[in-house]
């Protein structure tokens, strides 16, 4: 019996361990490869800013006019990355569409990110596999 308990002891020790997410830090190459966004603290929580991009350097699909002028580069692209249960979650502006959606995070053995960006609740989701890139 000493055993049994001693040895589900040592299980429930490591389960929190194991349930923790992964560091998110650091830089990601997007899957199209046109935009790399470097994820840190900030903050309680952790964001991605974007450190740079391919093509149409301003953020001209912002529903703020005020807004359409500015650059891409130091906007921050995924804010509020919290742990969940699966990964992370967070919010993630999309400068193609000039939307913000709620989004998850997952990462792929400290190489690759996996990113779904959701709508209607989580109903419709789009997912993309960044690359890690330091």
């Amino acid at each position: 019996m000493r055993k049994v308990i001693l040895a589900l002891s040592l299980v429930m020790l490591a389960l929190p361990a194991s349930a923790q997410p992964a560091d998110p830090s650091g830089t990601y190459l997007s899957e199209t490869g046109e935009t790399r966004v470097r994820i840190a603290r900030c903050g309680g929580a952790y964001c991605g800013t974007i450190i740079s991009v391919q093509g149409e350097a301003k953020d001209v699909n912002n529903p703020d006019p005020k807004l359409k002028s500015r650059n891409l580069v130091g906007i921050q692209m995924i804010s509020n990355i919290q742990p969940a249960a699966d990964g992370f979650t967070g919010q993630l502006y999309n400068y193609k569409d000039g939307k913000t959606y709620n989004g998850k995070m997952s990462f792929a053995g400290g190489k690759a990110m996996q990113l779904s960006g959701c709508v209607l609740g989580g109903l419709i989701c789009r997912s993309q596999t960044w690359a890690k890139v330091n």
